[in-house]
């Protein structure tokens, strides 16, 4: 098996991705922390993952862990009233019989899910402590938890303590069941919750010790143990999930090609991260942030339809000679001939996001503007760089959200998402930190968008001057509240030596000027 480690910023990518298809919830946001196990915050709108690293196995048998315990949390988010703690007995237990609950809902969706659930089950059992290594009355919930989830236990108990996990346990399934078969919820099985604990005889605020799948990082199985537990999970899980072949789940084909898929992006990403691009600059680190405040979905999609023509790369043009003759045309008097003409936007462009205090009032806006026009310009297949300035701790930073070789995704969307608008606007500094970039990648069109009057005039007119001598087109986008104040600015940018400048009232029309500028 291959031995490359996915990225955190492909793990979240790929978990954004799945967690919110899974869920059907669009504003989930991950988080990757070594501290906790993987728990999901349905206040917060939060998943938070336990690392790849921190697992057990190979790297894909740790990818494989890390999927599905993803696809259990965007059930509970699907399907949970409310996520207790684990804490202590009562919110554990609840939360194990919702597991089994949101399990058995999500499969009737996720029919392709049996054999990772039951690959997971394997981990799961593996990672959970013998009996005689827990002491006093958590014991009893640790064996009724083993015993509820894998029909087995590891270890011994006392048979008058037996004969309560087994009680208790077959009180926990026949409450499972009622509430699938009577489409009861969360808060109907927290009633019940009190019934085990009297069974188990323990203290509902008995506090539960933690044990979890990452105590034993780097512990590896030989296949033929992972087999034999395997088959004892697949054995007493099949009354649930019905019957799999224990040596299909081992390999898990189905998987596998999905995450070589995201070995080969990693790996990928991990060279470019090594190109002229990220010197000087500063890469957002991916943060617990919502993306989807930014995106305008009527804008985005207003805008594709617009540019439609050359997303398929033709367009019908009128004209007095032509491919075909149109008759209607021609008894109404307009051109008779009509001909496909092919279209296509050959441009490289490199855009500079102005993020000084001046745009903090509107920031959101802003950014939804700048986003749909990114996602425009992916959809339009244009190579484009996007790069941002802001002041951080008295510093200027300049931050790259999207180098060109970078497809345009959810990460680079975080990556504008969560920067703060903050400071003046030192433009020269700014340049004179790209330029050795620009330099190297040569687009065809360096665009700036601004709102307000750089720190420092002759020092940006130099810059720009430097940019025009590399043969790059400089071309600034004048933002402002209202056209008089938008056309003022765009007017004292031409005198920065900027070959075009254009000016913007309203956040909406960046997407449409800036394609206006491009080459067709």
């Amino acid at each position: 098996m291959q031995a490359i480690q996915l990225q955190n910023d492909s793990i979240i990518e790929i978990a954004t991705f799945l967690i919110r298809r899974w869920s059907e919830k669009e504003n989930i946001t991950i988080e990757i922390s070594d501290k906790v196990e993987t728990i999901t915050r349905l206040k917060e709108n939060k998943v938070i993952l336990t690392p790849l690293e921190k697992r057990i196995g190979n790297n894909f048998q740790k990818y494989r862990q890390f999927r599905t315990s993803l696809w259990y949390e965007a059930m509970r988010i699907k399907y949970c009233k409310k996520i207790l703690s684990n804490d202590h007995a009562f919110g554990f237990i609840l939360n194990t019989m919702e597991t089994q609950r949101v399990e058995q809902l999500g499969r009737k969706i996720w029919k392709g899910m049996d054999e990772e659930i039951i690959f997971n089950y394997t981990y799961m059992l593996v990672s959970r402590p013998q009996l005689h290594t827990v002491y006093g009355k958590a014991r009893m919930v640790e064996a009724f938890y083993q015993y509820f989830m894998f029909g087995v236990i590891k270890g011994e108990i006392q048979s008058s303590s037996w004969e309560k996990i087994k009680n208790a346990t077959e009180f926990a399934k026949k409450i499972v069941r009622q509430a699938i078969n009577e489409k009861r919820d969360t808060e109907w099985i927290e009633k019940n919750v009190t019934e085990i604990i009297k069974i188990l005889d323990i203290d509902s605020l008995l506090t539960i010790p933690v044990s979890i799948a990452f105590m034993k990082a780097g512990m590896a199985l030989t296949e033929e143990e992972l087999l034999k537990t395997l088959k004892i999970i697949s054995k007493n899980k099949e009354g649930d999930i019905g019957s799999v072949d224990p040596k299909a789940v081992l390999h898990g084909d189905s998987v596998y090609h999905e995450y070589k898929v995201l070995l080969n992006e990693n790996e990928k990403n991990e060279n470019k991260g090594l190109s002229p691009e990220t010197i000087g600059m500063q890469i957002p680190t991916t943060k617990n942030v919502d993306e989807t405040i930014i995106y305008d979905r009527s804008l985005i999609n207003g805008l594709k339809m617009k540019f439609k023509e050359w997303k398929t790369g033709w367009k019908e043009q009128h004209l007095r000679s032509g491919d075909e003759f149109d008759e209607e045309s021609y008894i109404e008097g307009n051109e008779p001939f009509f001909t496909d003409i092919k279209k296509s936007i050959k441009t490289k462009i490199v855009i500079l996001l102005d993020h000084s205090s001046s745009i903090a009032s509107d920031a959101i806006e802003y950014k939804k503007a700048t986003l749909a026009l990114c996602e425009v310009l992916s959809f339009l297949k244009v190579k484009f760089a996007v790069y941002a300035f802001s002041t951080q701790n008295r510093s200027m930073v300049c931050w790259s959200i999207k180098p060109e070789n970078v497809k345009w995704n959810n990460i680079t969307a975080k990556r504008l998402a969560q920067i703060v608008a903050n400071g003046s606007t030192p433009l020269a500094e700014v340049y004179d930190k790209m330029f050795p970039m620009l330099q190297s990648k040569r687009p065809n069109i360096f665009l700036t968008l601004t709102d307000g009057e750089p720190s420092d005039s002759d020092a940006v007119r130099n810059m720009t001057k430097s940019f025009r001598g590399l043969g790059i087109k400089m071309v600034a986008l004048g933002l402002g509240p209202n056209i008089v104040r938008a056309t003022t600015i765009a007017n004292n940018l031409r005198h920065l030596g900027y070959e075009k400048t254009v000016a913007v009232s309203r956040l909406k029309d960046i997407p449409n000027k800036v394609i206006s500028i491009l080459d067709v």
